[in-house]
């Protein structure tokens, strides 16, 4: 009989391992943020290791949007927390063609109208089948750990912590000044 009920006390202990085993690999992110491959306008790659202990915003912009204004307010946001967070963007041609520039042209545009100081990486896509590896991370919570997600629009900001763990996702509509961002860096 104390072997029937040693075998079950241990049949339910090596499922109840299993299964918070399996729970946690659902909630761990199963690729580091940073081992992603980034690449500037210029064509320099970005090593994201570089910016472990810092948030990062990461943004997909676009130069003809209506919400390309807010390229000032980025700005604003990288200029007064820079000692805490790196800003990210990356150009984006899928929502109305909106990006339609080279490099050269995005990053003129950049610097004439906004001052933009704050890293813009090489055009890439955030959605569909050829998806930045980034962007599959930001979207998939089987990557990211935390939440599932598609990009509805140019400026849909996601920010990740020192850590490289996810934190949320913000949509084009959210200012980057607005304090459902900058309460993270108070």
């Amino acid at each position: 009989m104390k072997t029937i009920k040693l075998l079950l006390t241990m049949s339910f202990v090596m499922t109840l391992f299993v299964l918070c085993s399996q729970e946690n690999k659902n909630t761990l992110p199963m690729e580091s943020i940073y081992d992603i491959q980034l690449k500037s306008l210029s064509g320099e790659d970005i090593d994201l290791h570089q910016f472990k202990g810092k948030k990062i915003l990461f943004v997909n912009v676009a130069s003809e949007c209506g919400f390309t204004p807010q390229y000032a307010d980025l700005q604003t946001l990288y200029e007064t927390y820079k000692d805490k967070l790196v800003i990210i963007g990356l150009p984006c041609n899928q929502f109305g063609g909106q990006e339609p520039g080279d490099a050269e042209e995005i990053q003129s545009f950049c610097t004439k109208n906004y001052g933009v100081e704050f890293i813009i990486t090489e055009k890439i896509d955030v959605k569909g089948d050829d998806q930045h590896p980034l962007y599959q991370w930001l979207t998939d919570k089987d990557l990211n750990g935390v939440d599932n997600s598609s990009v509805k629009w140019n400026f849909q900001k996601y920010l990740i912590d020192e850590n490289g763990q996810y934190i949320d996702v913000f949509y084009s509509i959210t200012n980057p000044m607005s304090d459902k961002i900058t309460s993270y860096f108070q």
